[in-house]
């Protein structure tokens, strides 16, 4: 379920001429009993919206006086998000005949045509108040309170995204909420300009019109609000057509060689979803987005992180989320997100958030051939980016969620073999060799086949995180002194460690790794350091060094890069 929430003017929206007919009100409710909000948005004063609607305590929220009020029904609790109006105001447009004249806790209200006297007095008195007309009708709020505001006010009560709430209209006073929403709706009698503003426009009025969107998002839901302002976008082909990936769909896969610029890809796509306000949460074995802007980082190199943080955390729309492993020894990452993966889809299933997964060394959290516990994976994971060297690795469960492809560098065909292989489908057909700031993206869900597409580059750079290499638990990725005869199997899990074990190892195992080209290999593939290995090659081609002084000058190049302040 992905549209939770429907918030909807009262006049001539939800009412017709002041009234909710038996069939609108059944509609709601049905809608309600799915399990979604229901939110009002209107101009009304309180008192009077409780006369003429007297079931409005079916609505979750009620947003009142056009957004300067905050209603609950089910505790009968008011709160006030304006000042009240000036007193002197108020008696300045009485003395002046203004009438008919309504002041409520924050709103004054009254008709056209005494807009004008309005305006001279907010002038003449110097207050910082604004005009906001509802067709016929004339209301005055402090400036920058509007039906958008209030809206927000009730959703961050909710605990719900402006991008999971469906919107609907018809007057001036609802461009601003509907603009703010996930999918924004006029009905048939709205302003033309409203209609403009919408996503879509109902065949029915009023009421009926608002009976009509609620049927549709009952047996539509997340299908119905395929707009631009939903979607991300990826990147564009030759012809300059746009592909993008929808927070609502299956999954996507970025994969390729180690260093060809997944995360980078990543990264853009990041400050996307922070551009248009979607909440993410990003699973970071390796501790390598902990520098990322507009992110709360759990857990570092020396403390794993805690599940009741990060769902804390991410109770609140506003913050996102980056999930730090370092402080997990690397075979014990994949029970860590198994834990923690069902209580992020639990989330979701109740809000509908995080709207993003990404999911780096996905790999090693969602591994094709899994030790441990059981993994009971989500039947769905919608809008989750997996990002892998080894697609091949991954759980097959998860990578059949996947509806966008994307591979990257001059073996991105290979990720195209190696997923078609894994999930049992043809490979798609048209792959052609890509330039550096080309990727290739699929979407299997579609008829068309893989094509290239640019990509930009992201504002912020993804630094790297030295102290990992440095002091971490590589994994996997660890390096091995074997030795000529293949007779040892020393294992240095980081950079120190590779320091201390090199020290000791005789001189017929250094030389051995050193002639082969390991370490630059290793520093190159695996501690992700492109300096380091051309340092290290350097050294390796260096027929004339001994030893101790080929030991001596690999160390130093270690040294240089990663001891002391370096490691920040």
């Amino acid at each position: 379920m992905y549209a939770l929430a429907l918030a909807t003017d009262y006049d001539e929206t939800l009412a017709d001429h002041g009234t909710v007919t038996e069939d609108t009100l059944a509609a709601v409710v049905k809608f309600k009993e799915s399990g979604r909000k229901l939110i009002l948005v209107t101009g009304r004063e309180l008192p009077d919206l409780e006369r003429v609607f007297p079931e409005h305590d079916i609505f979750d929220r009620i947003v009142a006086e056009n957004g300067a009020l905050l209603y609950t029904p089910a505790t009968k609790k008011e709160r006030p998000l304006a000042p009240p109006p000036p007193q002197a105001f108020v008696e300045c447009l009485r003395r002046r005949g203004v009438v008919p004249l309504y002041v409520g806790r924050t709103i004054v209200a009254t008709l056209v045509p005494n807009e004008t006297i309005v305006l001279e007095e907010i002038r003449r008195l110097g207050l910082e108040l604004e005009i906001i007309f509802n067709k016929g009708a004339v209301m005055i709020l402090p400036s920058g309170v509007n039906k958008a505001t209030g809206l927000a006010a009730a959703l961050a009560d909710l605990e719900l995204s402006p991008h999971n709430v469906v919107g609907i209209g018809d007057a001036e006073n609802d461009h601003a909420f509907l603009r703010a929403v996930g999918y924004g709706v006029a009905v048939a009698n709205a302003l033309p300009t409203v209609k403009q503003t919408a996503d879509r426009t109902t065949l029915a009025a009023r009421g009926a019109g608002v009976a009509e969107l609620t049927g549709r998002i009952l047996s539509r839901d997340a299908e119905l609000m395929n707009t631009i302002r939903q979607r991300v976008k990826v990147g564009t082909d030759a012809a300059g057509a746009i592909s993008a990936i929808s927070p609502y769909g299956g999954g996507m896969l970025i994969a390729g060689t180690s260093g060809i610029g997944k995360s980078t890809l990543a990264m853009l796509l990041i400050e996307r979803f922070v551009k248009k306000s979607y909440q993410f949460c990003v699973l970071d074995p390796e501790g390598d987005y902990e520098h990322l802007e507009d992110v709360v980082v759990v857990g570092d190199a020396e403390t794993p992180p805690s599940v009741r943080e990060i769902l804390d955390l991410l109770a609140k729309p506003a913050n996102n989320v980056a999930v730090n492993m370092l402080g997990l020894k690397t075979d014990e990452r994949p029970d860590y997100f198994a834990k923690l993966l069902p209580e992020l889809a639990s989330l979701r299933a109740r809000t509908g958030r995080p709207h993003w997964l990404v999911i780096d060394e996905a790999h090693h959290l969602l591994p094709a051939a899994r030790v441990g516990d059981s993994f009971a994976l989500p039947k769905e994971l919608p809008a989750t980016i997996l990002i892998t060297v080894h697609p091949d690795l991954v759980s097959k469960d998860v990578l059949k969620t996947v509806d966008v492809v994307v591979g990257l560098g001059p073996e991105a065909d290979q990720v195209f073999s190696a997923y078609s292989e894994a999930v049992g489908i043809d490979r798609p057909e048209g792959i052609t060799p890509l330039s550096e700031q080309q990727v290739l993206f699929w979407d299997r869900c579609s008829d068309r086949p893989a094509k290239p597409l640019n990509v930009d580059r992201p504002k912020q750079a993804r630094k790297r995180h030295k102290r990992k290499y440095a002091e971490g638990d590589l994994g996997d990725n660890s390096f091995y002194f074997r030795g000529p005869e293949g007779a040892l199997r020393l294992k240095a899990q980081n950079l120190m460690m590779f320091l201390h074990i090199a020290e000791g190892v005789d001189d017929a195992t250094w030389e051995h790794h050193l002639r082969a080209g390991d370490y630059s290999e290793w520093f190159r593939d695996k501690v992700k350091d492109k300096k380091l290995a051309a340092e290290a090659r350097s050294i390796e081609r260096n027929a004339d060094l001994a030893p101790p002084e080929s030991r001596a000058a690999i160390a130093e190049a270690v040294r240089q890069r990663y001891t002391g302040t370096s490691l920040n």
